[in-house]
């Protein structure tokens, strides 16, 4: 067993170019479709953009002021969705790109919303619980008036987890003056949060892992899987391969990675790592993110951050299937390589779409004031995102592209439709 002890190992990432590939990807799909061009100007750019400024009194007595964002997509087809996230390296393109990356992902999981995103500029982990409470109860009375249960819904992201929703949720009641479960979801299920919601992303990766399963004619047992990032999705994915009987040969998390060509001890490395997914500063061996990401397996699923598969290592890839599991961890270059190398990329808007599709089942039961048991949640999903694949497998071979364009027409003539619909756009 092999790790990274190097303090940050992200130097691997290429530079954040989310909301450019996002709009040349969207540019794409809609002239397959034959659009005229005000559809790809129109969904190009977020129809809402805010900016605010929290002042935070932090614990050693001084004053420090975050920089938050939240973009609201479309909303033509429903009130808009979409988490909030936590990270020093959040920018205002990134949550642009989220919250169009979100629309698609509702659209081709034909949900009745449209796509949201929001982010903080902070590092979490140098933080106190005092002081993210204040953080996120701050956010939430910055944006208060352009969300809400009908309006726009947040949920956890990167950083973000039941606890800062519970904070945000007690802070929209606060303000509105009534209780309001439907506003936020990632909840805890002590708040009115849905059994199932923490490991939906995660679920939904497997369920995705297992139609390409099916299509390769490849049972999961024989898969030799790396998955890069071991936070709340990937430490969840791992521990669900571990117990198929499918061999995790590497994991990553920020500082380096953790490899075995004969499996690792997924539940060892589950229990020793820390509330921010870090374990390989536990080992002494030295792998970085980038060897681990060009190590020899089956199935590659980048679970952390974007851009960590580009045009500097996609010609080094030694896997046959790569799962998005994170937003936008392939660039367009990258994907084109991997393309020409016949290696099946099955897109983030598709993969992870486990999260916003049991957050709709949890407004749901938060609307009906109706709680369901956890078999029936994952059943829901399971069905939800298998026939999500297929439409989306389908389309791309109807059209003769590869998987990620196919799900952005899917997304697309969604959110298209219901734009025209309403009378936004004319064609």
């Amino acid at each position: 067993m092999t790790v990274s002890t190097k303090k940050n190992d992200t130097n691997f990432k290429e530079q954040d170019n989310s909301l450019i590939e996002f709009q040349e990807t969207l540019r794409e799909a809609a002239n397959i479709l034959n659009y005229p061009s005000q559809v790809f100007e129109f969904l190009s750019k977020p129809m809402r953009f805010l900016e605010v400024s929290i002042p935070i009194t932090m614990d050693n007595g001084q004053t420090k002021i975050f920089q938050g964002y939240r973009a609201q997509h479309n909303d033509a087809p429903g009130p808009t969705k979409g988490g909030i996230r936590f990270h020093p390296d959040v920018t205002p393109e990134e949550v642009k790109a989220l919250a169009g990356w979100m629309s698609l992902k509702c659209g081709i999981t034909d949900l009745p919303y449209g796509g949201a995103k929001g982010g903080i500029i902070c590092d979490p982990r140098e933080m106190s619980l005092n002081e993210l409470e204040k953080l996120s109860r701050g956010y939430v009375r910055a944006v208060s008036q352009l969300v809400g249960p009908t309006k726009d819904i947040p949920a956890p992201d990167m950083y973000t987890n039941s606890q800062i929703m519970a904070w945000m949720l007690d802070e929209y009641d606060h303000i509105r003056e009534f209780d309001s479960p439907g506003f936020i979801t990632g909840k805890p299920i002590a708040l009115g949060g849905s059994k199932g919601r923490e490991t939906a992303t995660s679920k939904g990766v497997l369920y995705t892992l297992q139609m390409v399963s099916e299509l390769k004619n490849r049972p999961l047992k024989d898969m030799r899987v790396i998955i890069q990032g071991f936070g709340n999705v990937g430490s969840y994915l791992a521990n669900y391969l571990y117990e198929l009987g499918a061999k995790v040969i590497g994991i990553g998390d920020l500082l380096g990675g953790v490899y075995d060509e004969n499996g690792l001890d997924i539940p060892h490395l589950i229990d020793s790592r820390d509330s921010f997914g870090i374990v390989s500063n536990r080992f002494n061996q030295a792998i970085t993110n980038q060897e681990l990401l060009e190590k020899e397996c089956d199935v590659l699923i980048p679970a952390a951050i974007s851009g960590v598969i580009n045009k500097q290592n996609a010609h080094n890839l030694k896997c046959s299937i790569v799962i998005e599991a994170a937003n936008g961890p392939t660039t367009k270059e990258a994907l084109s390589i991997l393309d020409d190398r016949d290696i099946l990329v099955v897109p983030d808007i598709l993969a992870n779409s486990g999260g916003v599709i049991v957050s709709y089942f949890e407004w749901c039961q938060n609307n009906q004031g109706y709680y369901w048991k956890e078999e029936e949640v994952d059943s829901r999903l399971k069905e939800k995102i298998t026939d999500s694949f297929v439409n989306v497998y389908n389309t791309s071979k109807r059209y003769n592209v590869n998987m990620k364009i196919a799900a952005y027409i899917e997304g697309i003539q969604r959110l298209a439709e219901a734009s025209r619909l309403r009378g936004w756009l004319k064609y």
